[in-house]
């Protein structure tokens, strides 16, 4: 662990990026090869990873495969097998932030309480625990999956046994042989679930949605793999390409093209059908929505582990949270002694746009009241020189996000070197905003997201708006955004307003 001081800073920098998950150590490492090195990072935790430095959970590992899932500019030809563990990705961010001399620019401990456009300096205002910031660039990498969200049942914090986030997971306490719950049955959960259910006295699984689920084709990469991988890079890049096209080429599942869609509901169904014989838990387990409107999955000990005779598929929904269980809605009341909420992130309300203020003091959150929205992605008019990563309309479906992240990268180096060098401050026009959200809508129109029948947390339920996900190829979101052009932008002097002399 890294551990910050206590002594208060004062950073006046060019560029202050907050987060130091994969997008902003990425951002960093290429504006510093680059030669901008007056900036700073802003991380609220004692160390870097982001989502690969919170999720500590049993069994935490990816679901995109290594080799894809980490930086083309840093490949890693020491990637243990096809998906990597948590700790080993975790690993992969921390040796990239020294190798490239990041680590000294990261400020720890500082999280962002606010920040303001100061329109007199032409600069971002930005307060943290630690002290405050000024930076004529702020890029906010706080990614969507950061914030874990807490369930709405009554009564949840009367628990008196042990509780906690599956991002929060408290190693402090152990659940062995203990009644346990977990709740949610998504992409944290299917690796909790089989992960602990061998050491639980019993363990109950609260569904809400059956989840799609395909087998994972995962193996360990041998010796001799990993040195092929250093000593002949190509072999590493040519894999990593395949991957990607591999990706790619299952995009037509979410327009609902129908010959693509039963080629993977089939693969899902005989991979349900093969693990559980049982015709109740099956009829459980089986999804009522069309393939991909929520997050496909991959596991190969997910069903196995419901089907132990310790573990239970609990389907009706939790009414109440008491002192020592749940209160379920036919009545029943089921003993606990421990509560894993595995309830994802707050991805569609982002906590930084509650501590964002742009000009004349508009708020981020009230702009966004109906949905989040950005031109390309990461600028936002009446926010002056801000720039987003992992923000509307990045995520996506299927695919390696650090893919889209590199393309943010490539923007925004761009738009910071533009600002830089002309001396200007950028600020997106709302009518380039606009049409560039009109243009998303339209490309999401038929999307199994849209028009699968499902609720998910791609979709803002303020608006009924597709606002997480990029709705098309990833090769199409880095050739409409990875460049960086000027004419979208309203410009003017970086240079703080001054009072006329007076003779």
């Amino acid at each position: 662990m890294l551990h910050h001081t206590n002594q208060e800073m004062l950073d006046d920098v060019q560029v202050a990026i907050v987060g130091t998950g994969f997008a902003g150590l990425g951002l960093a490492i290429r504006l510093m090869r680059e030669g901008i090195r007056d900036l700073v990072l802003l991380e609220r935790a004692d160390d870097v990873g982001g989502t690969w430095r919170d999720n500590t959970y049993p069994g935490a590992a990816c679901d995109i495969q290594s080799h894809l899932y980490s930086y083309s500019f840093r490949p890693n030809p020491h990637w243990s097998r096809t998906y990597a563990s948590q700790p080993e990705i975790h690993a992969y961010l921390r040796e990239a932030a020294w190798d490239e001399g990041v680590m000294p620019k990261i400020r720890f401990g500082a999280e962002v309480l606010a920040a303001g456009w100061d329109e007199d300096q032409k600069v971002w205002s930005v307060q943290t625990p630690r002290g405050h910031v000024r930076a004529q660039f702020l890029v906010a990498a706080t990614g969507h999956l950061s914030d874990p969200r807490l369930p709405d049942i009554p009564g949840l914090d009367r628990f008196e046994g042990t509780i906690f986030h599956s991002a929060r997971w408290d190693h402090s306490q152990s659940l062995d042989c203990l009644r346990v719950g977990v709740v949610g049955t998504g992409a944290s959960a299917i690796q909790i679930v089989p992960a602990i259910a061998e050491r639980t006295g019993h363990l109950t699984v609260f569904q809400r949605t059956a989840p799609h689920v395909i087998p994972r084709f995962d193996e360990e990469f041998s010796d001799a793999d990993r040195r092929l991988f250093a000593r002949m890079p190509d072999v590493a890049r040519d894999l990593r390409n395949r991957l990607f096209w591999g990706n790619e080429s299952r995009y037509p599942q979410r327009r609902m093209v129908p010959e693509f869609l039963e080629e993977i509901e089939a693969l899902a169904d005989g991979h349900r059908r093969a693990q559980v014989s049982d015709p109740e838990l099956l009829a459980k387990i089986t999804p009522d929505y069309t393939i991909g409107c929520k997050r496909v999955l991959l596991s190969n000990d997910w069903y196995p582990a419901l089907c132990r005779d310790d573990v239970t598929l609990e389907t009706s929904g939790i009414t109440s949270v008491t002192p020592s269980g749940v209160t379920l809605t036919g009545g029943q009341h089921l003993e606990l002694d421990a509560l894993v909420l595995s309830t994802g992130f707050e991805a569609t309300d982002l906590p930084i746009a509650h501590r964002l203020t742009g000009r004349d003091g508009v708020l981020l959150a009230d702009q966004w009241s109906t949905g989040g929205q950005a031109f390309a992605s990461v600028a936002v008019h009446n926010f002056p020189n801000l720039f987003l990563m992992n923000g509307p309309n990045s995520g996506l479906g299927a695919g390696s996000v650090v893919y889209i992240i590199e393309s943010q990268i490539d923007y925004l180096h761009g738009a910071i070197a533009h600002g830089l060098e002309h001396e200007v401050i950028l600020e997106v026009s709302a009518e380039a905003e606009e049409e560039y959200v009109r243009s998303v809508r339209e490309r999401a129109e038929g999307t199994v997201w849209l028009s699968g029948g499902c609720a998910s947390w791609y979709v803002d339920p303020r608006s009924g708006n597709l606002t997480t996900l990029w709705p098309d190829m990833m090769h199409r979101y880095r050739a409409k955004n990875a460049r960086f052009v000027a004419a979208p932008y309203r410009t003017v002097p970086a240079s703080p307003a001054r009072e006329p002399v007076r003779l």
